[in-house]
C-alpha cells in the first residue's frame, strides 16, 4: 500500500539529503582512528629513563698485590746432635717417629755419608736393577748412601745420618740431601760438621 504524503518516510541509509525531516538532526560523521604512530609518545607518558651515573655497575676496585708468601719448596731443616757411632741408630729412629706420625714409608728417604745402612747392603747383594727397582717403586722407606744422591728422585722427607765420610763429603752431601726433601731435611749428626756443612740453615 502507497505511503500517504502526509506521512514521509526517510530510510536511514539516505542520511543527509534534502528529504530529511526538520525535526531530525542528522549527526556529523567521526573520522575513523587510524593506527598510532610507533614513535609518538603520548603526551604526560616519560620515555624509557636514561640510566644515571648510579645506577651504572661500578667498576669493581682493582686487585690489591697479596702479602708476599714464604718460598714454596723450602724444607723445614732438623738438627739430632748424635756421636759418629751413634748417627745410623738416630736416624733410623727418626724414621720411626716420622711413620708413627702418619708419614707414609714411600715418603722417606734415608741417606748415609758413611757405611751403607744394613738394608742396602743386603738388598744390594741381589744386584743393582732390583735395589734401584724398590727405589722406583716408591712404596717404602729408601735407604741410600750419599755417593748414589744423583740417583735419587725427591721425596717429602729426607732422613740424613752423618755416620762417617770425609768433611769435604759431607759437606756435598748435605746441600744435595736438602734439594731432595721436599719438606723436611732431618740431619743426625755431631753438630759441629752439620754446621759447617749446612751453615746458618741449621
Amino acid at each position: 500500500m502507497p505511503l500517504s504524503p502526509e506521512e514521509p518516510q526517510i530510510p536511514e541509509s539516505a542520511q543527509g539529503s534534502t528529504a530529511a525531516a526538520p525535526s531530525r538532526s542528522v549527526p556529523t560523521p567521526r573520522p575513523v582512528p587510524g593506527p598510532r604512530p610507533a614513535a609518538a609518545a603520548r603526551p604526560g607518558r616519560p620515555g624509557p629513563r636514561p640510566v644515571t651515573p648510579a645506577q651504572r655497575t661500578a667498576p669493581k676496585p682493582a686487585p690489591q698485590a697479596a702479602p708476599a708468601a714464604p718460598a714454596v719448596g723450602t724444607p723445614q731443616i732438623q738438627l739430632i746432635p748424635a756421636p759418629l757411632d751413634g748417627a745410623l741408630d738416630a736416624a733410623e729412629e727418626a724414621v720411626d717417629l716420622l711413620l708413627d706420625s702418619g708419614r707414609a714409608p714411600g715418603e722417606i728417604l734415608l741417606i748415609t755419608t758413611g757405611d751403607p745402612h744394613p738394608w742396602a747392603a743386603h738388598e744390594l747383594s741381589f744386584g743393582e736393577a732390583a735395589y734401584w727397582a724398590q727405589h722406583d717403586a716408591g712404596d717404602d722407606v729408601f735407604y741410600a748412601g750419599a755417593a748414589t744422591l744423583h740417583r735419587l728422585a725427591p721425596r717429602p722427607v729426607a732422613v740424613v745420618a752423618v755416620n762417617g765420610g770425609t768433611d769435604a763429603g759431607v759437606a756435598e752431601a748435605l746441600p744435595g740431601a736438602l734439594r731432595l726433601a721436599g719438606a723436611l731435611l732431618i740431619v743426625c749428626g755431631e753438630p759441629q760438621r752439620v754446621d759447617a756443612a749446612l751453615g746458618a740453615r741449621v
